[in-house]
């Protein structure tokens, strides 16, 4: 019997929503239809799907935490989410400044007095949280603690001025997080698990994995079906660290709709990461969420998450005043770590989101198309 459970898909459905008019039943079909081979083409040990119509929330799991075990996903399994991480590094930001800890627009060496005189006394705070600093994506592997890392940011000299280019970048958005946490007197650890995943009802969300939590942790898999989990190392926390279930993660897609109450300072510092500063391509970067005007196509949104945009610098235009959150855009996020696969999006005008979360990494283009698919699916529902 066991094994019969685990091979199938398991579906959770919470308060038994449909999408608009559309029967469950056809929703989970639909997603069956979509992420079954998905699943059997990469040979992906386990997959769970969330996904929220005006705030009904539904779950469909998929196979196994750890080839080993046999225990299967569950909504409450933990997945490390990778760079998705950093959509709550730079909510931490926003609630900083909404607090009047930190303002956005200072300089980033006004908060690391090491770092005053140097290059980044003309690189914002906004610009780390906007991948617009200049700074690279990997933090360099010789470096493995703060002070090589401070020595590192004294000495490093930008190839653009701050601004001009978007460089997707761990060490900006690491910066980011530092900066943070120090204007709140905390660690970042501290400030993310103790502040402000409680603050967002996220009770099953970690950077540490407790002890007694860790037979909720998926085993991850190579490309080659290896297993490995993340080692922490300078910067994971704040850039790509988190360890997290779509129970969770399908509550803060709810809250970035506004679809489930927080205090007021925390859904102002949620729609502050909304807002667009930069113009790259096809998409508008807002503080680490990517937003593209909705409608949007499959090809737009496969080519803005695309590897050349990753690991490629890009122009960026400005946005003079600033885009302010509206409802009319679809905002996505990737997270990856040798592992582990995470995507997510949501479209504000029609209240609905996805998030979809793998113990193997596949191909970006894979997982933005299994979301579209979904979120066009719940779109078509409610109509």
């Amino acid at each position: 019997m066991k094994k019969m459970f685990v091979v199938m898909a398991c579906f959770v459905a919470s308060h038994g929503y449909a999408a608009g008019n559309a029967d469950p039943s056809e929703t989970r079909d639909t997603i069956d239809a979509i992420v079954q081979p998905l699943k059997q083409k990469y040979n992906i040990p386990g997959i769970a799907v969330a996904v929220t119509v005006e705030g009904k929330q539904s779950f469909y799991n998929y196979g196994v935490m750890s080839k080993q075990s046999q225990e299967p996903i569950t909504n409450r399994t933990l997945f490390e989410i990778g760079s998705f991480s950093k959509t709550l590094t730079a909510t931490l930001a926003c609630y900083a400044d909404i607090s009047g800890k930190l303002s956005l627009s200072d300089s980033a060496s006004k908060y690391l007095a090491a770092l005053r005189g140097s290059s980044f006394d003309n690189v914002s705070v906004l610009n780390l949280g906007t991948h617009t600093s200049g700074l690279p994506l990997f933090v360099p592997d010789a470096i493995t603690n703060n002070d090589q890392l401070m020595d590192y940011y004294k000495a490093w000299k930008p190839d653009h001025p701050a601004g001009t280019y978007r460089t997707y970048s761990n060490l900006g958005i690491g910066m980011l997080g530092m900066i943070a946490a120090k204007s709140m007197n905390l660690s970042f650890d501290d400030a993310i698990e103790k502040r402000l995943l409680p603050e967002l009802g996220m009770t099953h969300s970690y950077i540490n994995v407790p002890a007694d939590k860790m037979k909720d942790y998926a085993q991850g898999y190579t490309k080659t079906d290896v297993p490995v989990r993340v080692n922490p190392g300078v910067l994971s926390s704040e850039a790509y660290g988190l360890k997290s279930s779509t129970h969770d993660l399908i509550r803060f897609i709810d809250i970035n709709l506004q679809l489930v109450s927080v205090n007021e300072p925390l859904q102002r510092a949620v729609a502050c990461t909304h807002t667009g500063y930069y113009k790259v391509g096809e998409f508008i970067q807002d503080l680490i969420w990517e937003q593209y005007p909705y409608p949007v196509t499959l090809n737009t949104l496969v080519a803005g998450n695309s590897a050349e945009v990753i690991y490629k610098s890009s122009k960026a235009i400005q946005l003079t005043p600033p885009l302010l959150p509206g409802p009319e855009y679809l905002l996505n996020k990737t997270g990856s770590t040798n592992g582990f696969a995470t995507y997510a999006a949501f479209i504000p005008a029609k209240k609905i989101g996805v998030v979809i979360l793998a113990n193997k990494s596949y191909p970006l283009d894979e997982r933005v198309t299994a979301a579209y698919k979904i979120l066009k699916s719940l779109d078509n529902g409610k109509r």
